[in-house]
């Protein structure tokens, strides 16, 4: 349970360093981070606090949901935090679906591991609930779940 009364959360468990697992969330996000067989493209991605974080997500149908935020807080192989209700220069705008602010931490486990876990802060309860509703554990959780298998990969080969 989180401490923040509006908060969804993924955890797992990664099989791979702390290291492998920062960089395929950065230099491989394409590759992880909308469901399958969805696509992310992105549009803008300034790995920094305060830069642009911009996805496209298309579908096998052609369906596009766009993703456009800002990155509040970029703390290499520890934190990202970003949130859609801001756009480009820190423009308000509307948030789709739902306002979060968004957190993705990972830490080490101790045994070569990497703990991981993602969150959405929403502004109300109902909020909160209509994000869960739209499938926020399924689809968050797949997108942790191909991070994982991408980091165990890499970091696999990287071992061999």
């Amino acid at each position: 349970m989180s401490a923040f009364a509006d908060e969804l959360v993924v955890e797992r468990t990664i099989d791979a360093p702390r290291a492998v697992v920062w960089r395929v969330m950065t230099e491989h996000l394409p590759e992880w981070w909308c469901p399958e067989p969805w696509k992310a493209e992105p549009v803008a991605l300034e790995w920094k606090s305060g830069g642009r974080f911009a996805i496209a997500m298309r579908g096998p149908g052609g369906e596009e949901h766009g993703g456009d935020g800002m990155l509040l807080e970029v703390v290499p192989e520890t934190r990202l935090v970003f949130t859609n209700a801001l756009g480009e220069n820190w423009a308000p705008q509307v948030p789709q679906p739902v306002a979060i602010v968004g957190r993705i931490e990972i830490a080490d486990t101790g045994d070569g591991r990497t703990a991981y876990r993602a969150s959405a802060r929403h502004w109300s309860e109902a909020d909160t609930k209509a994000h869960a509703e739209m499938g926020f554990a399924e689809g968050w959780g797949i997108c942790a779940d191909q991070l994982a298998a991408l980091a165990t990969r890499m970091a696999e080969a990287r071992d061999a």
